[in-house]
C-alpha cells in the first residue's frame, strides 16, 4: 500500500502538465485568490497557530517561538507577498537563445517549469504561503513538508491557499502538503524519483544535510548562515556599529543574520567598547536582551565578555550572541572568512574602494556586502517577491530563490523536413 506521502507526489506530479499549461494572466488570479483567501481565513489560521505555540513552548526556545508566531498583520504581510508575486514578469517562455543551423533548422533555448518543487522546512509558516505562491508563478506544482511544530498552521495556510485556487478555477493538488512530518515520510519525500523535479531543505544545518546526504531526487542547497562583518581599519566606526547592531539584533532567528564580527586591530580599542554599548549596555538599560560576546583573545583585552572557543566561529547562534574576532589585515579576515564561511552572506565596512573591491572580488559568497547589513539578503529585499530559500551551492542556483531560480529550459527546434 502507497504511503500518504507517495500518493501526494503522485497527485501533484499528475497536476504539473496542467500548471505548467496555464497562461500567466491565469496563474496571476490563482495567485490573487490565494492571498485573498489567506486573509478571509486569518481568524482560523490563527487558532491554530495559537495552539502549535501552545505545544511547542516546551521543546524550542523564545526567538524560535518568534519564528513560529503569527499575527494579523503576518498574515496580512503573507499575502501582499503573493499580490506582489503576481505583478513580477512571467519566467516562463523566455527566449534565451535562438540558433540558425546551415541545414535550415531553427534551435530555440526557452524557459519552461522545472515541475514538482518539494521543499522541506521547518517553523516558519510563512514559508507555506512563500513557497506554494513562488511554486506557481513559474509554473510549478509545490509540495511542501514543513515542521510538526509548525503543522498546524501550515495545514490551515495551505487549506486557504486551495480554497482560493479553486475560485480561480485552477487545479487544487497544484499546492499540497504533506501530512507525515517524521523522518520516515521526509525520507520518501528525499527519493520519491520521478515524481520529484527537485527538492529545496530550508532550515539548520541537521535538516539540509540530512537532504543533501539522503536525498536521490536532485537537491538544491540552501545553507546555513554564518555571516561575517568585517569592519576595516578605513571603517566609519558610528555606520558599522548601526550596521552590526542592526544585522545582529533585528531578528536573530534568521539565516542572514550576522554571527561573527571581524575588526581591524588598528580600530579594535576604539570600536569595540563602541560595539559593546550598543549590543550590551544601552540594550540592558532599554530593556532589550544583551547580545553575549564571545571574543577571541586579543578582543578580550579590550572589552569584557565571554571567552571565545574555536567552535563559536562555526556555529550560526540564531540568537543573541556574536563572536567577535581581531585581525591584522583585510587580508587577514578574508581568509577566516574563507575558512569558516558557509558562503551565505559577507560585509565589508570600509571608506576605501580599493579594499572593498578587493574584498567582494576574494570573498566566495552568494551575497557580498560593502557597507550594508547582512539582513538585505532576501528576496522581497531584491525584488523577487520573496523567496523559496537562499542558495548556498553554485548549481544551478545561487543566493535568493525566486522564481527564475525555479526554471530550467529546453531546446525546441523547428524544421521543413530536415533529416540528418
Amino acid at each position: 500500500m502507497k504511503s500518504s506521502t507517495i500518493l501526494i507526489c503522485e497527485r501533484a506530479k499528475a497536476t504539473a502538465p496542467k500548471i505548467a499549461a496555464l497562461s500567466d494572466e491565469k496563474r496571476n488570479t490563482g495567485l490573487l485568490c490565494m492571498a485573498d483567501a489567506l486573509v478571509e481565513n486569518t481568524d482560523c489560521i490563527l487558532r491554530e497557530n495559537a495552539l502549535d505555540i501552545e505545544a511547542a513552548r516546551s521543546n524550542i526556545s523564545e526567538v524560535m517561538i518568534d519564528r513560529l508566531r503569527l499575527s494579523p498583520e503576518r498574515i496580512s504581510a503573507m499575502a501582499n507577498g503573493i499580490r506582489e508575486i503576481a505583478t513580477l514578469p512571467s519566467p516562463l517562455g523566455t527566449l534565451i537563445e535562438r540558433t540558425e543551423r546551415p541545414n535550415g533548422l531553427i534551435i530555440d533555448k526557452v524557459s519552461v517549469p522545472l515541475g514538482v518543487i518539494a521543499i522541506i522546512y521547518e517553523s516558519r509558516p510563512n514559508v507555506t504561503s512563500d513557497a506554494a505562491a513562488l511554486a506557481l508563478k513559474s509554473g510549478n506544482v509545490s509540495v511542501l513538508r514543513g515542521g510538526k511544530e509548525a503543522y498546524r498552521s501550515a495545514s490551515a495556510i495551505v487549506k486557504a491557499l486551495r480554497s482560493g485556487l479553486s475560485r480561480a478555477g485552477i487545479p487544487e493538488d497544484a499546492v499540497n502538503l504533506l501530512e507525515d512530518t517524521t523522518r520516515v515520510g521526509a525520507n520518501e519525500l528525499m527519493r520519491a524519483n520521478g515524481l520529484v523535479d527537485m527538492l529545496i531543505p530550508r532550515g539548520g544545518a541537521g535538516l539540509i544535510r540530512a537532504c543533501v546526504e539522503n536525498a536521490t531526487v536532485p537537491c538544491l542547497e540552501t545553507g546555513t548562515g554564518i555571516c561575517h562583518i568585517y569592519v576595516d581599519k578605513d571603517a566609519d566606526l558610528d555606520m558599522a556599529t548601526s550596521i552590526i547592531v542592526n544585522a545582529k539584533t533585528s531578528r536573530p532567528s534568521v539565516c542572514n543574520a550576522a554571527e561573527v564580527c571581524i575588526v581591524h586591530k588598528e580600530v579594535a580599542k576604539e570600536f569595540l567598547p563602541k560595539l559593546k554599548g550598543a549590543l550590551v549596555d544601552d540594550r540592558i538599560a532599554s530593556g532589550g536582551t544583551p547580545v553575549e560576546l564571545r571574543l577571541d583573545k586579543e578582543a578580550k583585552k579590550i572589552i569584557p565578555g565571554t571567552s571565545a572557543l574555536d567552535s563559536d566561529f562555526d556555529t550560526e547562534f540564531l540568537d543573541y550572541i556574536l563572536a567577535v574576532r581581531v585581525v591584522d589585515s583585510a587580508e587577514d579576515a578574508i581568509a577566516h572568512i574563507a575558512e569558516h564561511s558557509t558562503h551565505h552572506s559577507e560585509a565589508i565596512i570600509t571608506r576605501c574602494d580599493n579594499t572593498a573591491s578587493f574584498f567582494v572580488n576574494a570573498v566566495d559568497s552568494a551575497a557580498v556586502y560593502v557597507n550594508a547589513s547582512t539582513r538585505f539578503t532576501d528576496g522581497g529585499e531584491f525584488g523577487l517577491g520573496c523567496e523559496m530559500g537562499i542558495s548556498t551551492q553554485k548549481l544551478h542556483a545561487r543566493g535568493p530563490l525566486g522564481i527564475r531560480e525555479l526554471t530550467t529550459y529546453k531546446y525546441i527546434i523547428r524544421g521543413n523536413g530536415q533529416i540528418r
